[in-house]
């Protein structure tokens, strides 16, 4: 009984058209996955930058309402100084560390 449907020439090409579509088609499974994939990546991407790019207006909004955050900025992020200032950067010598560790 399940030999004539499967010898049925309708079930046989819908089976074709199955396999077909779901390998050899450019629109198969595999391109389907790695394009919804990519798509997820690119929606948390947008995501990130969107939540960077609210946090560098709420810095830019920051900085323009308080002189004194402008300058904190400025001397943290460009090294800013005064006239009559120096400015000394301390770097902490991972070198040492690692060379005590290791004896």
């Amino acid at each position: 009984m399940l030999v004539p449907v499967i010898l049925n020439k309708y079930f046989i090409s819908i089976i074709a058209i199955i396999v077909w579509v779901s390998f050899f088609d450019k629109d198969d499974l595999l391109s389907q996955y790695q394009l919804r994939k990519k798509l997820n990546d690119l929606r948390k991407e947008r995501n990130y930058y969107k939540t960077e790019i609210e946090k560098s207006k709420n810095d830019m909004n920051e900085l323009h309402t308080n002189p004194a955050n402008l300058e904190k900025f400025a001397r943290e992020k460009y090294q800013m100084k005064k006239d009559n200032e120096e400015i000394f950067v301390i770097v902490k010598d991972t070198l040492k560390k690692n060379s005590v560790t290791s004896n």
